[in-house]
């Protein structure tokens, strides 16, 4: 049966990740220097895949990696519901301020069903990233799209792959690194059955190897 394989990316690096502040969807910072070299360093080293067909969120940050990493893609597409979440009052703010604040660690927690004043509910924004990734797969399959590739933020990937993705994991534990994600893939039954995605390796190709070489020389 045929499969579809979508290639999940992290935004590269902006100032407001530099500067330690919690940035959403109301932010619309673009790429910084050290983004843009950074993205250059990993086309450098490794190897991302030749994908006709670009999907990205919206927002400068992402609109820009896409286009870096994928200069030849005929087909772009930006997918408002691809953005981040919304973080409300808490837009902006440094981290290190953050974490004293006692609300703040409600919000961390998705089973307090705490919601900061305009900010996107944790419900609202899972459901969002839920439906959107079946939705780029069913665009895929209706019109016959073997590969493709999808760059937003780090928490729409998680939010994606924790409910939709094989094998199972916690939000947490699909983490990505700037310009960094996850392939997945799925068939036309999978998809149809069971609304499920598996995930079968690691983007750009070589930097998972490069990662555990690192973790292993820091243990010795």
């Amino acid at each position: 049966m045929k499969t579809f394989k979508l290639h999940l990316i992290r935004h590269g690096i902006t100032q407001g990740n530099l500067d330690g502040l919690y940035i959403g969807n109301k932010t619309d910072l673009p790429l910084c220097e050290e983004g843009r070299a950074q993205l250059a360093s990993l086309q450098e080293r490794f190897s991302y895949p030749k994908v006709d067909t670009v999907f990205s969120s919206p927002l400068s940050r992402a609109v820009e990696t896409a286009n870096i990493l994928f200069p030849d893609a005929t087909h772009k597409f930006s997918v408002d519901d691809l953005r981040e979440a919304g973080f409300g009052i808490y837009e902006g703010r440094p981290l290190k301020e953050l974490v004293k604040d006692p609300d703040f660690g409600k919000w961390m927690n998705p089973e307090s069903g705490f919601t900061p004043k305009g900010a996107e509910a944790t419900a609202d924004f899972n459901q969002r990233c839920a439906e959107t990734l079946l939705k780029l797969f069913e665009y895929m399959i209706k019109s016959g799209i073997a590969e493709a590739a999808c760059v937003t933020h780090g928490g729409v990937i998680m939010s994606m792959l924790s409910q939709r993705a094989l094998p199972s994991r916690r939000p947490e534990q699909w983490m990505a690194d700037p310009g960094c994600g996850y392939t997945v893939q799925t068939d036309a039954e999978l998809w149809m059955r069971d609304r499920l995605v598996e995930a079968i390796d690691v983007i750009p190709a070589g930097y998972l190897d490069t990662v555990a070489g690192q973790e292993s020389s820091e243990e010795v």
